[in-house]
């Protein structure tokens, strides 16, 4: 009995503490509850400012037909980039016929070229086959014998020289053919883009007509309903953590990394985001498709192997984007780079020459390889001071990979204008960015970066 009392008394003495710890963490939970609450005080405060301020907007004429009214225009614009972009393919695809027309008219010369070759090869050859005896005792002229012999080695020289300037039409020709089959391909994928576009764009429309004929231009009933329309108290607590529509990466998450990206790139948090939102919907839609099957051949399918192999990944088991109708696919994560563009951020050089991108001249030759991963390269390592490689299906080095490639794009000046040309260069190179037929794009990612705009000011309280 005095055993079991000094037990008892024992363990009420050790579970003191643990009841001592328990209610400690307790109210470091309602500390927590508390800092929460008041930081959605503030923000349902600010909400509260913005709703006068639209409300006085609304008052100064900016009515529902005003905003109808503009929409109408924008859908105006995309039938004529759609337009303009028809009239691009529909040059590019005759430009194609003709080069294809040129390389048969050149096949053909080659054939005929190479049968000449062949017959003048026949006639020396019988003639190496003459020995002197022949010769001495042969009817014919010896001084008129080596003439001919000369005039077949002239012949066959210039055969030579003949198929030589033929191949290298033929390549080059080709080379143009490829190039313009690029392009081809671009301007079917911007289409394809214009025309989802444009349906969202009439898709507000017939909304905003709805909201028109429910008001029946009544400006009170009109109010009420864009206030009932704004971010609730619980929609903004709910974007503090994730976007509603995209679970991969949550926006806390997200914001953190853009604005640390921000800190080293130049490159505004908003932008990146927006960027990332436009290619994956921020990371939620990273392809269904095979790097055998998907991915070109020639240019990205040789790098790839290497890249997931120093990340020691089984390629045949990792996400790409799939090919679609017109091109090529194979980009990899939530900023969607493809391989031949990811090595010259994630630290990967040609054996060979030690570069990540070719010279002029090259070709495709370059993106063979052999690859190897050198750390001192690897740019997003360095700025992240991570100790592992690079890795573009990772939402941190992702992040910060595409706020550099804006940055390197000329988005670091924080101008809106340099920022839009900046994610048409993200989308179509340098060359092709000032399109029109690909500004489609750059107003896509200038609409979000708005929007993560708005979202970042109200969560820093301005």
């Amino acid at each position: 009995m005095q055993r079991f009392f000094v037990f008892f008394v024992a363990a009420l003495v050790m579970a003191l503490p643990a009841a001592a710890s328990a209610e400690n963490a307790a109210l470091q939970v309602a500390d927590r509850q508390q800092q929460l609450q008041a930081q959605l005080d503030q923000i349902e405060s600010q909400i509260a400012l913005q709703q006068q301020l639209l409300d006085v907007a609304q008052s100064q004429h900016q009515t529902l037909q005003s905003q109808i009214d503009a929409l109408d225009a924008e859908i105006k614009k995309t039938q004529l980039q759609i337009k303009a972009i028809n009239l691009t393919i529909e040059q590019l695809s005759g430009g194609i016929a003709g080069d294809n027309q040129t390389l048969t008219t050149l096949s053909v010369k080659l054939a005929s070229e190479h049968e000449s070759l062949a017959q003048i090869l026949r006639q020396t050859q019988v003639l190496d086959n003459y020995s002197i005896a022949e010769v001495a005792l042969s009817s014919q002229d010896v001084s008129n014998f080596f003439g001919d012999l000369d005039a077949f080695v002239s012949l066959k020289s210039s055969l030579a020289a003949s198929e030589s300037t033929i191949r290298e039409t033929s390549a080059s020709t080709e080379a143009e053919k490829e190039a313009l089959q690029a392009k081809l391909e671009e301007q079917e994928q911007l289409r394809t883009e214009a025309t989802l576009a444009k349906q969202q764009v009439q898709a507000q429309e017939r909304e905003k007509q709805q909201l028109l004929a429910q008001t029946k231009g009544v400006e009170a009933n009109y109010q009420k309903l864009i206030a009932s329309s704004q971010k609730t108290a619980a929609s903004i607590r709910s974007e503090l953590f994730t976007l509603r529509d995209s679970a991969a990466i949550p926006f806390g998450t997200a914001l953190t990394y853009a604005q640390a990206a921000e800190r080293a790139t130049g490159t505004r948090a908003a932008i990146t985001l927006a960027v990332l939102k436009q290619e994956t919907n921020l990371g939620e839609n990273l392809g269904t498709g095979t790097w055998m099957v998907d991915m070109n051949p020639t240019r990205d399918r040789p790098v790839f192997p290497y890249i997931t192999q120093v990340l020691g990944f089984d390629p045949n088991k990792m996400p790409v984007s799939r090919k679609p109708s017109y091109g090529w696919g194979g980009a990899m994560g939530p900023g969607q780079f493809i391989p031949s563009t990811w090595v010259c951020y994630g630290g990967f050089v040609n054996a060979q020459t030690n570069t990540c991108a070719p010279s002029s001249g090259t070709g495709n030759s370059f993106w063979q390889g052999p690859w190897q991963y050198v750390a001192s390269n690897d740019r997003v390592r360095k700025l992240l001071g991570s100790p592992t490689p690079t890795n573009p299906w990772d939402a941190q080095d992702a992040i910060m990979a595409t706020a550099m490639l804006m940055a390197d794009n000329g988005a670091a000046t924080q101008n809106p204008a340099d920022e839009r040309l900046a994610a048409l260069r993200y989308f179509a190179g340098w060359t092709n960015a000032r399109k029109r037929a690909y500004a489609f794009y750059g107003d896509g990612v200038m609409e979000f970066a708005a929007q993560f705009q708005s979202q970042i000011a109200i969560l820093n309280g301005a």
